[in-house]
């Protein structure tokens, strides 16, 4: 599971508990601006090729944490539970999208939704 931390430029995804060996990381920190939306989708993390381990952990039906590589895209996942799934998509970062779950899935994607919007108005 991740814990999401909003600071005022940058959003903190925080790997909690023992996810962080399974992931091979503990925390991605990510610019507003990189934050391109964000959605909560138990569909994105079904499923059981999510593409090459590039470190990771993949043990269908229980856990996907780390860096995949699939379709040209590097995605870090985090989930046990497909039903607190969000997917963020980013650009001008090395992941093309975050797929992790959180403890409340619509919330955590709106308040996502906000800082994005409020990131393209800082911008223009």
């Amino acid at each position: 599971m991740v814990q999401i931390i909003f600071d005022t430029d940058l959003v903190i995804f925080e790997v909690l508990g023992a996810d962080k060996v399974w992931a091979f990381k503990s925390r991605l920190e990510i610019p507003v601006y990189c934050i391109r939306g964000a959605r909560a989708d138990p569909d994105a993390a079904r499923g059981w090729w999510k593409g090459w381990r590039l470190p990771g952990t993949q043990i269908p039906g229980v856990i996907t944490a780390g860096t995949y590589y699939k379709k040209g895209k590097r995605t870090f996942w985090d989930i046990h539970d497909p039903t607190g799934a969000i997917v963020v998509d980013l650009s001008n970062h090395k992941y093309n999208q975050l797929v992790i779950e959180v403890e409340d899935p619509v919330g955590e994607a709106q308040k996502l939704q906000k800082v994005t919007e409020k990131g393209k108005e800082r911008s223009h």
